[in-house]
């Protein structure tokens, strides 16, 4: 019987020690395997509450409200076939309901911000308070506030925008995106759909993501979730430091949002602030990442190096001796495995400064010695200076090469190409897309910059602009817009 006894109260224990290991995998309701309890309550945290708590005195609701001319989809529908030539009833439209597409209406808007500055400097999106005529900031304790534009980058869509408080305002600590890593925690905070300070959990599902939104995409994609009116809220860690600006999501997707690397926007902003704009550095070249078979016909490793497939005559690259099929390694000692790594090194170097590129050429390693100069389309356009003729139309362009000309199949290099479209701008909403050619704009034929330019300071406030447009695999367009 002692044999017996001693039999059952081991297995009392192994069932003991089994169920408090089950526990363990229960309190971890976050993943499909189990852990130790101690491992358990490192992987997920307790509570998120006195961390967004602390946080959310600093967020802020942004509402704005912008002119709009016409009629709205509404009429547009009657005015362009579904082929997108023009509708054979336009005249019979157009003189009944002319006027009234002109007419003027305001569109609301909501966003989201941080304040990051006692002085009430706030963080938001460009897309929140672009072409605003008002811009109103509403606190967490329900307070209002009228907001003027410091200054706007529509290139990584980041807004700088301030208030007036005579008390000191609760602010956020910026921390290090870089050092932040694949599955950690993060939360974010804003007001999706209107619903002010919602706060949602979840984990960086990867880093510098390329969605195609403009030519310095770095985002961290998230979980947490993120809907329309987050935009310009903040991502946060779990030591409540801002680590993105979230701004972006997939149409349709569930759990699948995307933040700006905060380590990308410290730089602008200091430079909005100080200026209202940024300034880019430039040197000169085309360039691409190096794939798996180029890397191995050039010898090296895919990642350690960026190919110049083109050098721009008189440019910084070509006067310094750069070459065409050259391998760029290194800028200022810093290596660059990928072309948007390099654009974005390139780009935060100081105009006027000289920058000293390393490259393979022919196996061998050639150090030069470039000056920086200002790359000119990717200046911003400020509140107080919106003359430009990207933030008129949203279309931002370039010298269309043999290459490119070749790439998207047209005989002659005759035209320009877009290079970004402005989300919720006039080209957008005309139909304008990356990748399209501009052939003549109201019957006058555009072959370089500087002819697009000539026409479009031509063109006054109000008029038509009539583009004619080559797209791939379509043909040619015409495009109506009114500057």
């Amino acid at each position: 019987m002692k044999s017996i006894r001693n039999i059952t109260e081991k297995s009392r224990l192994k069932t003991l020690v089994t169920l408090l290991f089950l526990t363990a995998c229960v309190v971890a309701t976050s993943h499909i395997f189990c852990l130790p309890a101690a491992s358990a309550r490192i992987a997920t945290p307790d509570s998120f509450s006195s961390l967004a708590e602390n946080v959310s005195q600093s967020v802020v609701n942004i509402s704005t409200v912008k002119t709009i001319k016409g009629g709205g989809p509404v009429f547009r529908n009657f005015y362009r076939g579904p082929s997108g030539k023009d509708d054979p009833f336009q005249d019979f439209f157009e003189k009944f309901f002319g006027k009234e597409r002109q007419r003027e209406f305001k569109q609301k808007s909501l966003g989201s911000g941080f304040i990051f500055d006692k002085e009430g400097y706030i963080i938001t999106n460009n897309h929140v308070i672009e072409g605003a005529d008002q811009i109103k900031v509403k606190l967490n304790n329900e307070k209002e506030f009228d907001a003027k534009i410091i200054g706007r980058d529509p290139s990584t869509d980041i807004a700088v925008i301030k208030i007036k408080s005579a008390h000191n305002l609760p602010v956020v600590t910026l921390g290090d995106s870089d050092a932040m890593k694949v599955g950690e925690w993060v939360i974010a905070i804003g007001s999706p759909f209107g619903l002010e300070h919602t706060v949602t959990a979840g984990i960086i599902s990867a880093k510098g993501r390329v969605i195609g939104s403009g030519p310095y995409d770095d985002f961290i994609q998230t979980d947490a979730s993120i809907n329309p009116g987050n935009s310009g809220g903040p991502l946060i860690n779990m030591n409540g430091e801002v680590i993105g600006i979230n701004t972006a999501i997939v149409a349709g997707g569930q759990g699948i949002g995307f933040a700006i690397p905060i380590n990308v926007a410290k730089g602008i902003v200091e430079q909005l602030i100080k200026s209202g704009e940024v300034t880019r550095g430039w040197i000169g070249v085309a360039i691409q990442s190096l794939s798996e078979e180029l890397a191995e016909y050039y010898g090296i490793k895919k990642g350690q190096g960026v190919l110049v497939t083109e050098v721009f005559s008189g440019d910084p690259a070509d006067k310094a001796g750069i070459q065409p099929k050259d391998i760029i390694i290194e800028i200022n000692g810093k290596e660059v495995g990928k072309s948007r790594t390099l654009s974005r090194v390139v780009a935060d170097i100081k105009v006027g400064t000289t920058a000293k590129i390393k490259v393979l050429r022919n196996g061998r390693k050639k150090t030069f010695n470039v000056r920086v100069t200002e790359r000119e389309n990717a200046k911003t356009v400020s509140r107080d200076d919106p003359n430009g003729h990207e933030a008129e139309l949203g279309i931002h362009v370039s010298e269309l090469t043999a290459e490119r000309a070749r790439r998207f199949r047209i005989s002659k290099a005759e035209g320009i190409i877009v290079t970004h479209v402005d989300r919720q701008s006039k080209a957008a909403e005309a139909g304008v897309l990356s990748g399209d050619i501009i052939k003549e704009i109201n019957h006058k034929a555009i072959k370089t910059s500087k002819d697009y330019n000539s026409v479009l300071e031509d063109i006054k406030k109000g008029e038509p602009v009539i583009m004619v447009i080559k797209r791939r695999d379509t043909g040619f367009l015409i495009i109506r817009l009114t500057k």
